[in-house]
């Protein structure tokens, strides 16, 4: 029985085996010799990364044609031509992606969970929810070191991952094996025209920077001695640090955590620290850009938005073209803005950086007179920005406004040290509250003039600057708040003094409704010179074809140009707009950040065709970041820039009013930043100086 069942057995597979040889011969398929000639090529890391199970697998679908010579996310540029030789394709350029951490940790993102059993940060995730407060923190057990092939990540002392770009080969496995996103893959243009979103480890000065600058990374950089690396991470979303770091008005501040204990940090001091630092070695960090794609785009204007959009679009490979009307790129910033706020060579030394960068630019040309549409489109242009600005200031209205010696704020700030280059004896009547205002203001009386305000609102409620107003008081402005002119007085053509009132809030306590004219208080003041500065608004005449009709649809309330507000597209798909010509009158830093964006759009638009909107982007501030106390030991006095004496002030242009700030003050003023994630922050922040005379312990660290 037993003999006559092995018999059978051995029969059936015996009969098993002819059926498979004979399937063989019949089936067989000779492997390409190429698959095994690409495999060879590659690094045999079988990752993953590419998307197939192994190398022998992403081999075969080169050959076949489904995947191309770069489909290895391990292999260098090198490899990958060597398997374009193979094939007898030419390899393409492929962009290398790096892992990132985004969670900075912190004594709010506290425990949950202190399970013994469980090692893996998945698990945790799975079975807890996490083990930190924050949803998107680092839960800390490591699994992303775990994962890796490479050893390009390690735990610091703090329990967070730190990864070795130089080792990183962007598989992919760590960020797959992240349960809360706290570790990413990123890539140069990734970084570039990233976009705030609702996911991502954002400080609330980070939230409320128009160009969303990695505040947090680039303040702890600065500490720890790496400019270089301070200096590159600023300029991943801001170009012009040089100059947003003298004229910002800085609404990140406003917000900052440290507001909450003592004095928020001087983050745009430290900006300018970093930057000046660059500037005064005498030799430029050096950018990476992408080689070039092809892909031609024009920017009408070279102010501050066009020169962003320059930048970034270039850094990401394509081929920008800026035309400017005027003889020189800067806009505003180079010949507007006062030598006191803004030098000269501070502009020349940014802009320079930009065109270094292989921006070509062509002076003299102006939009709608020497160049259309039509023309840029015939010359092989893909996409066109516009960020021509708002130069025109609006009359103001009132009697006599048109006489002699009536002139607007840009054309006076234009004519200093050209026109105007001495104003003693005189009396100069400025109307308005804004920055342009007081910059005409002090212009003044450097020139010697006696210079009087007329403010329509009380200070609190002015749109300029607190310093600036502040600057122009203490040189010796009056400025009389609450006042508006009725008239203006001429004689033989030329104005000769201004009439005003009084005005007066609806709801005076809040500062609210109105301001309106009091009855019974008309004032008198003599004059040699009144300046319109009241608002700057968008001079439409270039924007329209040769029947009057607009180029685009306008927009009602800014009188700009209107566009989808996050990918900055007008009606016309192949056209983006952005700064002032868009927004109407608006602080540098808003025009940086337009730049930006529209550069994201357009590389997209040149690229894929359509621009797609973020589903989750961040555009208000993100509620639970706000906290209404902390734990926080140590305070620490806030740096105080070194100023020009204000009797100097009142002679000189050339020399900047605010100076420069040491390394070691730049380096305690950063260590009173709290390091802050979403709703987590460092509480000990600033304790290696304690043993100085000015900090003081204001309260227990702990945790909430």
């Amino acid at each position: 029985m037993v003999a006559s069942s092995i018999l059978v057995l051995f029969l059936l597979g015996l009969t098993a085996a002819a059926i498979l040889a004979v399937a063989s011969r019949i089936l067989y398929v000779k492997e390409d010799p190429r698959v095994a000639r690409v495999e060879a090529c590659l690094p045999g890391a079988n990752c993953g990364g590419c998307g197939y199970p192994g190398c022998s697998a992403a081999a075969a679908a080169v050959v076949s044609g489904d995947a191309p010579p770069e489909v290895c996310v391990v292999a260098n540029l090198e490899t990958s031509a060597r398997i374009a030789g193979i094939m007898g394709a030419e390899v393409q350029f492929k962009e290398p992606k790096v892992a990132t951490n985004i969670c900075s940790g912190g004594s709010r993102a506290n425990l949950l969970f202190d399970y013994k059993g469980v090692e893996d940060c998945r698990a945790e995730a799975l079975l807890y929810g996490g083990e930190k407060s924050c949803g998107i923190g680092c839960i800390g057990l490591g699994t992303c070191v775990k994962v890796c092939s490479f050893n390009a990540i390690r735990l610091s002392d703090a329990g967070l991952p730190v990864v070795d770009w130089n080792a990183c080969r962007s598989c992919g496995k760590c960020a797959e094996a992240c349960p809360t996103g706290a570790i990413r893959i990123s890539s140069v243009t990734s970084v570039l025209l990233h976009l705030n979103q609702t996911d991502d480890c954002l400080a609330p000065c980070m939230q409320k920077c128009p160009a969303q600058i990695n505040v947090r990374r680039y303040v702890q950089q600065l500490k720890q001695g790496d400019m270089r690396g301070a200096l590159l991470t600023i300029k991943e979303h801001n170009p012009l640090p040089l100059i947003v770091g003298r004229v910002c008005p800085a609404p990140c501040e406003n917000i900052c955590r440290r507001k909450i204990v003592d004095e928020g940090v001087a983050i745009h001091t430290l900006q300018r620290y970093v930057a000046d630092w660059e500037m005064h070695s005498g030799t430029r960090v050096v950018l990476h850009c992408n080689p070039p794609s092809g892909h031609k785009v024009a920017i009408i204007g070279g102010g501050p938005a066009g020169l962003s959009c320059a930048y970034f679009l270039r850094r990401v490979g394509h081929e920008p073209v800026i035309f400017e009307k005027r003889q020189h790129i800067g806009g505003m910033m180079r010949g507007v803005i006062p030598e006191y706020r803004l030098p000269k060579k501070v502009v020349d030394w940014e802009v320079q950086t930009i065109l270094n960068l292989g921006v070509e630019t062509r002076t003299g040309v102006a939009f709608g007179r020497d160049v259309t549409l039509a023309d840029l489109e015939k010359e092989g242009f893909e996409a066109v920005f516009i960020a021509t600005g708002a130069w025109k200031v609006p009359p103001l209205g009132i009697e006599n406004d048109n006489a002699e010696g009536v002139l607007d704020a840009i054309s006076f700030l234009y004519g200093v040290g050209r026109e105007y280059t001495d104003l003693r004896g005189k009396t100069v009547v400025v109307v308005g509250g804004s920055n342009t205002a007081m910059d005409v203001v002090r212009s003044a009386i450097r020139l010697g003039a006696t210079a009087i305000a007329l403010v329509p609102s009380i200070q609190r409620k002015m749109s300029a600057n607190k310093e600036e107003i502040q600057r122009a008081v203490e040189i010796g402005a009056d400025l009389r708040y609450m006042t508006a002119p009725i008239g203006l007085v001429a004689e033989d053509g030329a104005v000769c003094g201004v009439t005003y009132c009084d005005l007066a809030y609806d709801d005076p306590e809040k500062a609210k409704g109105g301001p309106n004219p009091v009855a019974g208080t008309k004032s008198f003041v003599a004059a040699d010179m009144v300046i319109a500065a009241t608002d700057r608004l968008v001079d439409d005449s270039l924007l329209r074809d040769a029947d009057g009709k607009p180029l685009f649809k306008i927009d009602k309330k800014t009188g700009g140009i209107s566009a989808n507000p996050t990918t900055l597209q007008t009606d016309i798909p192949n056209v983006f707009v952005g700064g002032e010509v868009h927004t109407g009158r608006n602080i540098l830093i808003q025009a940086v950040s337009d730049g930006r964006r529209a550069a994201r759009s357009i590389h997209f638009y040149v690229t894929q065709g359509t621009v797609p909107e973020p589903d989750n982007q961040q555009v208000q501030v993100i509620p639970e970041s706000i906290l209404k106390d902390m734990h926080v030991t140590y305070s620490i006095p806030r740096v105080q820039e070194p100023l020009v004496s204000v009797e100097e002030r009142k002679h000189t242009f050339k020399e900047e009013v605010a100076g420069s700030i040491t390394y070691e003050t730049a380096r305690k003023e950063a260590s009173r930043c709290l390091r802050c994630g979403l709703t987590c922050y460092d509480a000990d922040a600033g304790a290696e100086y304690t043993r100085d005379a000015d900090v003081k312990v204001i309260a227990e660290a702990g945790r909430e």
